[in-house]
Formats: structure tokens, C-alpha cells, sequence
């Protein structure tokens, strides 16, 4: 049996903003290693300014950052670039509600965080299929 590739979009850009930096570095090893371009930002104002930098076709944004928080993030985003999709990640205690809102802002798919890196993949093609 052959493994499912998560690589529906082999060259798909994709802007991670999250505050930790740790947890950057992660996602972008796992988003390299399923074949995508990764761009980081370590806060909203920074991911914004990233997307009017260069094109992405997704965006996979915490919700609780300092400078400029997810859901600002996802309504500007939403704003200025309609057709990108967006993820909304989120580990904090009121994660729940606040994705929920995410996803009525715009937020296309959402992950509780711990996630794990098949979780986030299959996530990232959906939400690229949707967006496309």
C-alpha cells in the first residue's frame, strides 16, 4: 500500500505566524519536508507585511500573539487578500471559542494545538484545495 502524499500542492507558499519561535521552527520542517515554501513571522503587523510582501497560498496563523492578535490578523488578511486561505491555530484554554470565531471571520480550517505533524498536513491540503 502506498502512503497518502499530503503534497496535493507541491510548491505551495505558505506563511506561518506564530510567537514561538520554536514551534516556527517545527512547522516549517515539517511544511519543507512535505514539499512547500515557508515564510515565517513572529506576529500578526509581521505576517501582514509579509503577505503584502511576497504571494502565499496559505496562511496558518496562532490566535494569541503580543503586537497584533490572530483574529485581527485573519480580518485584515480577509481584507486584503481574499483568496488565500487561512488556518487558525490555537493551544490556549480558550482555544475553542476563539477558533470558532476565527472560522466565522474567515478562518477556513482550524487546529487545537498540541497537533500532530499528519494532522497539520492533511489540514494544509484541505485548506489549499479550498482555497484554490
Amino acid at each position: 500500500m502506498q502512503p497518502v502524499s499530503h503534497t496535493l500542492f507541491s510548491v505551495a507558499r505558505i506563511l506561518v505566524i506564530d510567537d514561538d519561535a520554536d514551534l516556527r521552527a517545527i512547522l516549517e520542517q515539517i511544511l519543507t519536508l512535505a514539499g512547500h515554501k515557508v515564510i515565517l513571522a513572529e506576529d500578526g503587523k509581521e505576517g501582514v507585511k509579509q503577505c503584502r510582501a511576497s504571494t502565499v497560498n496559505l496562511v496558518i496563523t496562532d490566535l494569541f500573539m503580543p503586537n497584533q492578535e490572530g483574529l485581527e490578523t485573519i480580518v485584515e488578511l480577509r481584507k486584503d487578500f481574499p483568496q488565500v486561505a487561512i488556518i487558525a491555530m490555537s493551544g490556549k484554554i480558550a482555544a475553542g471559542t476563539m477558533l470558532s470565531i476565527a472560522q466565522r471571520l474567515g478562518a477556513v480550517m482550524v487546529l487545537q494545538k498540541p497537533f500532530l505533524p499528519d494532522q497539520l498536513l492533511a489540514a494544509v491540503e484541505k485548506a489549499l484545495r479550498m482555497g484554490s
